[in-house]
């Protein structure tokens, strides 16, 4: 699992897009790169990070089930995902 300050910095991360978004927008749509230079870094989405819902993981990240590939397997194995069943041919 994914050290719990990693996680909050992210979710920190995604609080502070949404709080710029529009006036990143403005921003944009007017051309005004100063002014965009003048936000704070994190305000835009290419900072955030997909993790994990489960256990917080970066790496092996399933954007249809927002897990990572370890997580996936074990729930699926269980059943704990509907409509997912292990492929028999």
């Amino acid at each position: 699992m994914a050290k719990t300050s990693w996680i909050n910095r992210n979710d920190r991360k995604k609080k502070t897009v949404l709080k710029y978004a529009a006036v990143r927008a403005e921003l944009k749509a007017k051309g005004d790169y100063v002014g965009l230079s003048q936000l704070p870094r994190d305000a835009s989405p290419t900072r955030v990070v997909n993790r994990c819902e489960v256990t917080g993981r970066r790496r092996a990240y399933i954007r249809r089930f927002h897990m990572s590939r370890l997580t996936f397997r074990e729930m699926a194995s269980q059943g704990m995902i509907p409509g997912v069943t292990k492929a028999s041919w």
